[in-house]
């Protein structure tokens, strides 16, 4: 269960290596820090009971498709102590979109 995406939307984002043979897959969740310029995107998230491993698209001092852990993520404070957090106006959008605003 993760503190950062809830049960419904997980349920929703394909599983790892489910899209990996699609050309633009989807991004389905934005996480970014509010007091940091890092942002994930999240286009696959593991189906496995208490695996918190997402694949995306990560914006920090490079951007690039990789691997991270929500687990992770929940631990993590940028400069000011803000934790990370989901921008719940994000709407899922293809890969190639958001490349191009990063």
């Amino acid at each position: 269960m993760s503190k950062l995406i809830p049960q419904t939307l997980l349920s929703e984002i394909p599983d790892l290596y489910e899209t990996q043979n699609t050309v633009d897959p989807i991004c389905h969740v934005k996480l970014f820090t509010p007091d940091a310029n890092w942002t994930w995107f999240v286009t696959e998230f593991s189906k496995e009971k208490d695996d918190n491993t997402c694949f995306g698209y990560v914006v920090g001092h490079e951007s690039e498709l990789g691997y991270f852990s929500l687990q992770e993520l929940e631990s993590i404070r940028g400069p000011l102590g803000l934790p990370i957090e989901r921008d719940l106006h994000f709407q899922p959008t293809l890969l190639s979109e958001v490349k191009k605003l990063h």
